[in-house]
């Protein structure tokens, strides 16, 4: 059994952008098969650039704000309570188009 609380884990700065924060509750190598699972906030204007994952779903839930995410090209809003996948491979960005923060939960499956 594994207990985390979001609030006993520290901020870091997420591997595309370290001014975007995140706060990781399970890493690679905790759970079979999950890559990580993460919370993180956007502020205004943030944007996590155009990058893809060999190997790894990634599921992104909003919790709350407004944004866009790109995914091979194509624009998706994001809006609370969307959940998007970007599947192994694919090209995708993140960009916080509203006027406060955009908290994402989200988790890689590996495949």
């Amino acid at each position: 059994m594994k207990i985390v609380s979001l609030g006993g884990v520290g901020e870091e700065g997420v591997s595309h952008d370290p001014a975007i924060k995140k706060r990781v509750m399970l890493r690679d190598g905790q759970v079979p098969g999950l890559a990580m699972f993460s919370q993180a906030r956007f502020g205004p204007g943030q944007v996590a650039a155009a990058h893809r994952h060999a190997g790894m779903h990634e599921v992104f839930f909003v919790e709350s704000g407004q944004g866009v995410i790109r995914i091979d090209g194509k624009s998706h809003r994001l809006e609370t309570g969307v959940c998007v996948v970007a599947e192994q491979g694919e090209s995708h960005e993140i960009e916080n188009t509203g006027l406060s923060n955009l908290i994402l939960t989200y988790f890689g499956i590996k495949v």
